[in-house]
């Protein structure tokens, strides 16, 4: 292996940056061939793939620009620079957002205004025209979309927002491709090189066996995890037919599930993954985790495969572009999100326990499977960090544990129909002005579209709208990890429903969570009389808070107990240059006043720093909040034990 690497040494490649490869390979190549072999086995034909791979390792490094050579170094020294209190996420889509990635650099001032240090573009490469899954079928990882820009001008943006502290963010679609790729097209045009590289079968005798035990995750698309493969004569409508033969599409029809037991579809992934680290992409969004392996008898999804391939391509960045971080998208049992987190798998993950939590909280007015969930399922390895959000671009599963809830007494089938029944409005009183995504009568599984805004109630015109939308972002804010905000809710945006009247659209109800740029509440902002200008002005008093507050930064959470199902209370400690500090939290999830009565408060010091309303706060008689109310408290070092 170490022989394939030296024969793909350019005689330009100074003894530096050579030496500087070979000392990872010698690092990381080991880890690298014991997880191949263990995922593929031995033999004459695995080796030749991992040499193959080797090479490109070295081709890859030695494209390399030398700014991203040094932030390779810098974020080795500071691996954990992504938990920092100054760290803030954010998410946007480009021709929604800003129209072109020309137009996007124009805006860097604002982001930079914002305080953010990382941003993800929501998928931006090249995908079929019409319905593309919101650009999640990929048809090149090396073009982006013509509509709004180059390869070139994503390379140049990504210049641009590291010369101002902010990292980008891509989706890395690896689980599957669009029936559009090269790859799919050659499959199609009967080359069996390309066919393995996808789950194509002769007729319904495996599909049918597979799907005994597999999940349907799009059944408004088609049934089942298997369609059609288009490999026939066009038929009267002009589109190919099958001859019988089916395609593994666990997503929609156009999205072929890559074979990963095909060496060689690891090995081309690994080269498009390495050609996006080289434009200067500094955290890969790793799509649908879970789904990556499949196994005849089982559910298909977290398998251990599934877990040695991540580290596989963890590895293959370790050598050739260790500044690239991963983020894994598991919405799945809590159990297994945290399974995908590890410094030598994905350092970052999506929270999305955390995320339906803080919705059931404000829906009940019972916090008490959040503060249980910060309990007993925050804490994560060293060197690794939540990514916290209130919403996403994608829709609302309710995907806390059912035992988790059956401790509390609560029955988690009836939980999930109520949350369902309350987020789209079909609940006696309901402030929520959600959409429903994928309604499955069969199976009674359902998930909820809607942005910030029209979930907390600014769209019904409830009181208690802005509020809620602020202690939703002051818990994900104050728990650790990266808080991330989808650009546009920090003014309130409402749920766009003319989005589901454009091309592509109409059966997809999550596009009503990605509106279009909302001009005139961005002109509102600094306004304090109007909605945008409360979320706004809201929004930055706790992220400059945040900036100021190293209490909050890293993940350790104490928990609190308010003795109070509406008060949700945690602790996070911290130091300062005269020794211990904590800084505790405490929201409100009801519609009215509560107290934490001064005996839960006994073992704290009678004052305390209030963080965000500045001044003293006396907690010798208790401490009141307002309905929806937040209050971070720093604690004095020397009353600490």
């Amino acid at each position: 292996m170490v022989a394939a690497a030296a024969a793909a040494r350019r005689a330009g490649t100074s003894d530096e940056v050579w030496a500087a490869f070979e000392a990872r390979v010698a690092r990381e190549l080991p880890r690298l061939v014991d997880l191949f072999h263990h995922v593929y086995g031995e033999g004459p034909r695995v080796d030749e793939e991992l040499a193959l791979l080797v090479g490109q390792l070295a081709t890859s490094w030695q494209g390399r620009s030398e700014p991203l050579r040094t932030l390779d170094a810098q974020r080795e020294a500071d691996p954990e620079w992504f938990s920092s209190e100054r760290a803030l996420g954010g998410v946007l889509y480009v021709d929604r957002w800003a129209g072109s990635l020309a137009a996007l650099r124009e805006r860097i001032g604002y982001l930079r205004e914002l305080g953010l240090t990382y941003l993800h573009l929501m998928p931006l490469f090249a995908a079929p025209e019409g319905n593309s899954d919101g650009g999640y079928a990929v048809s090149s990882y090396r073009d982006v979309d013509p509509r709004i820009g180059t390869m070139d001008e994503l390379a140049a943006l990504a210049a641009e927002l590291r010369e101002n502290g902010i990292a980008l963010v891509v989706d890395f679609i690896f689980n599957h491709t669009s029936d559009e790729h090269v790859w799919a097209q050659r499959a199609l045009a009967g080359d069996p090189e390309h066919r393995d590289f996808y789950w194509v079968f002769p007729d319904r005798t495996m599909p049918d066996a597979y799907e005994r035990t597999v999940r349907e995750i799009f059944p408004d698309n088609h049934p089942g995890s298997f369609v059609p493969f288009p490999d026939g004569p066009p038929g009267p409508d002009g589109r190919p037919t099958s001859t019988g033969s089916w395609v593994w599409a666990t997503f929609h029809d156009f999205q072929w599930d890559l074979n990963y037991g095909n060496p060689a579809v690891f090995r081309a992934m690994a080269g498009e993954m390495l050609f996006l680290a080289n434009q200067g992409v500094d955290v890969l969004r790793m799509d649908a985790v879970a789904f990556i392996w499949k196994r005849l008898g089982t559910s298909c999804e977290s398998l251990p495969e599934a877990h040695l391939l991540l580290q596989a391509f963890n590895a293959v960045c370790r050598i050739a572009a260790p500044a690239v971080v991963f983020k894994s998208e598991a919405i799945v049992h809590p159990d297994e999100v945290i399974g995908y987190i590890s410094p030598g798998e994905c350092q970052i993950s999506y929270n999305p326990l955390q995320m339906a939590l803080i919705w059931s909280s404000l829906a009940t007015r019972d916090g008490r499977l959040l503060a249980q969930a910060l309990e007993r399922r925050h804490a994560l390895p060293p060197g690794t960090a939540w990514v916290n959000y209130v919403r996403s671009h994608d829709d609302i599963g309710w995907t806390f544990a059912d035992e988790d809830a059956a401790e509390l007494g609560i029955d988690a089938a009836a939980h999930r129909r109520f949350l369902n029944a309350f987020f789209v409005d079909r609940f006696p009183g309901s402030f929520a002005r959600g959409v429903p995504f994928q309604d499955n009568p069969r199976t009674g599984d359902c998930r909820i579209s809607g942005t910030t805004a029209s979930l907390a109630g600014l769209e019904a015109g409830d009181a208690g709208a802005v509020d809620r939308i602020l202690l939703a972002h002051a818990v994900v804010l104050s728990t650790g990890g990266l808080p991330l905000l989808f650009l546009g809710d920090e003014v309130g945006q409402l749920n766009d429903y003319a989005a589901l009247e454009e091309p592509g659209h109409a059966e997809d109800s999550r596009w009503v969570n990605r509106p279009r740029y909302p001009a005139q509440r961005y002109a509102e902002r600094e306004d304090p009389t109007t909605d945008a200008g409360r979320v706004f002005a809201g929004l930055r008093l706790l992220l400059e808070t945040r900036r100021r507050t190293p209490e909050l930064a890293g993940n350790r959470l104490v928990p609190f107990d308010a003795h109070d199902p509406a008060l949700v209370a945690y602790q996070r400690p911290g130091w300062d240059e005269r020794g211990a500090t904590t800084v505790l939290v405490v929201v409100n999830v009801a519609d009215e006043p509560r107290a934490v009565a001064p005996t839960t408060l006994s073992g704290l010091p009678d004052d305390a720093e209030d963080l965000l309303d500045g001044g003293t706060r006396s907690l010798a008689r208790g401490l009141t909040l307002p309905a929806h109310g937040v209050v971070w408290l720093r604690l004095a070092h020397d009353c600490l034990g």
